[in-house]
């Protein structure tokens, strides 16, 4: 599995409903989004650029449901119906590659709210591409847990905000999750090893191959460090002070 996206812009995804998945049939039955959060990234650098939506659903939120995200029906029953800000919502996402933690989830209800538009809106896969970073983690940790909240502890990533499930606080957790996730790092390959790549090519590795632990300097290791840069400085350029 290539865990290395090749979309430029990708928008990672979240959103919250007025209830779980129903058996016997798809998650969307009987439950409509009531938030949708929204984080961009273009090149593997978040922009600063979000979609943040509280939706009302025109019915009763499940009490399962609120215990999880604390979204009240006093809460959006002033907010606009998904149909009055579809086209923004679109808008943000076309072109796109989404990246939301178990996608079928999210893209399930998405897909049922514009079927519902007049006339019927797109299939979410007609206008964006869809990565499921659920799928991502189970293929890096198989048999390990990979809720958002067991990624964060997993690759040390402060979700303590996270009190109760929100749209746009998860999508921007989940964004961190993924960049470190799926974190390259650039591999020189000096030694032309693979018929027909030019020598001195660079090809991108994922660092959790090598399920590597990365072991931080103390701060007295700085300051010697810092001690013996100062020696080399003087008997000459300090090429690691970015001397030329």
């Amino acid at each position: 599995m290539n865990i290395i996206s090749s979309a430029s812009r990708q928008v990672i995804l979240d959103t919250e409903t007025t209830g779980m998945n129903q058996a016997g049939g798809p998650v969307y039955i009987g439950h409509r989004i009531i938030e949708i959060g929204c984080v961009e990234v273009i090149d593997r650098k978040l922009t600063g650029r979000t979609y943040h939506q509280y939706i009302n659903p025109g019915q009763a939120i499940d009490p399962e449901a609120i215990e999880v995200h604390g979204i009240t029906d006093e809460r959006v029953a002033k907010e606009p119906r998904f149909h009055q800000i579809a086209q923004e919502f679109i808008d943000f996402i076309d072109g796109a590659e989404i990246v939301a933690h178990n996608a079928p989830f999210d893209i399930s209800f998405m897909d049922h709210e514009f079927a519902n538009l007049q006339p019927n809106g797109p299939k979410t896969a007609d206008i964006c591409g869809i990565l499921d970073s659920l799928t991502v983690a189970k293929h890096l940790h198989p048999g390990q847990k990979n809720n958002l909240d067991a990624l964060c502890k997993r690759y040390g990533i402060d979700n303590s905000r996270r009190t109760y499930h929100g749209a746009l606080l998860d999508a921007e957790i989940l964004a961190d999750v993924y960049l470190i996730m799926t974190g390259g790092q650039i591999k020189f390959n000096l030694s032309n090893e693979k018929a027909g790549q030019e020598a001195g090519g660079i090809q991108l590795i994922n660092q959790n191959e090598f399920n590597l632990k990365v072991i931080s300097a103390t701060a007295d290791e700085l300051v010697s460090h810092d001690q013996r840069l100062d020696l080399v400085q003087k008997s000459g350029k300090c090429l690691w002070r970015g001397e030329a």
